[in-house]
């Protein structure tokens, strides 16, 4: 017997497809739908989370880079510099030198290499590589845009700590704080989560206030860096930890050779 054509065998299929019991196709739809709502019980709030920590910083910073491109001052910067520059005096300009220069070479930078470097001779290869994209990419990201922007350093008094670079998003902030969401995300689950929450915050404010204090950023550059920091250090961990295994699921981690 001759063999159907093949138009006519691809008829033949989908008329019977067509014709499956609507109970085969009920029970598909259902499962399906058991399926999206135990999905949507597990992970609803972290997706609500990651909307909304995704979504407001993003906001907040493209409103933040509008009023920079077009130069427009912000209307707390100056206050705030100017009420800060009141409270000076030998004590805080000594605490705040300080604060300004962990924020940076003499605390975060060292530091954020020992981090990585630590990891990586743990054989915490997904952890050394989150907090190497994250840090490493932050501080790139910084660089990257000071030269877009350009913009000035405030001038309303002459600091005694000088800064001769762009000004907008603040490097120190844009550091502190990516370091900062690195041990708050890599701890998290464990006992260390809340001594290392208080700490990273604590650290990371003092640093933007010392930065605010001695008159080389404005308010809005502190703002600026804290939020691009927070977005691209979410998104660096979501990606790396997309499928689950997160740092406080060590036996689901993969460990190098």
């Amino acid at each position: 017997m001759a063999q159907p054509h093949r138009p006519e065998r691809a008829q033949r299929t989908r008329a019977a497809t067509a014709r499956a019991p609507a109970p085969a196709v009920a029970q598909t739809v259902a499962r399906e739908a058991r399926f999206g709502a135990a999905f949507l019980r597990r992970f609803g709030l972290r997706l609500l989370l990651l909307f909304a920590g995704l979504l407001l910083p993003l906001w907040a910073l493209a409103e933040l880079i509008e009023e920079v491109r077009q130069h427009d001052p912000f209307p707390f910067d100056d206050p705030i510099l100017l009420f800060a520059h009141a409270m000076a005096r030998d004590g805080f300009d000594r605490a705040f030198l300080l604060f300004s220069r962990l924020g940076y070479l003499w605390g975060v930078v060292p530091f954020d290499v020992l981090l990585v470097v630590v990891l990586g001779l743990r054989r915490r290869a997904r952890e050394a590589l989150f907090a190497g994209l994250a840090l490493g990419g932050s501080a790139l990201l910084n660089l990257a845009t000071k030269q877009v922007f350009a913009r000035d350093r405030p001038s309303l008094w002459d600091s005694i700590a000088p800064e001769h670079t762009f000004s907008f998003p603040s490097g120190h902030a844009m550091g502190s704080m990516t370091l900062a969401w690195v041990l708050l995300l890599l701890s998290w689950r464990t006992r260390w989560r809340w001594p290392v929450a208080v700490l990273v915050i604590a650290f990371t404010v003092m640093v933007g206030l010392s930065r605010v204090y001695l008159g080389v950023h404005f308010p809005s550059d502190i703002l600026a860096g804290w939020t691009a920091a927070s977005v691209w250090t979410v998104t660096c961990f979501f990606m790396v930890f997309r499928h689950n295994r997160h740092p406080w699921e060590s036996k689901a981690i993969p460990r190098s050779a």
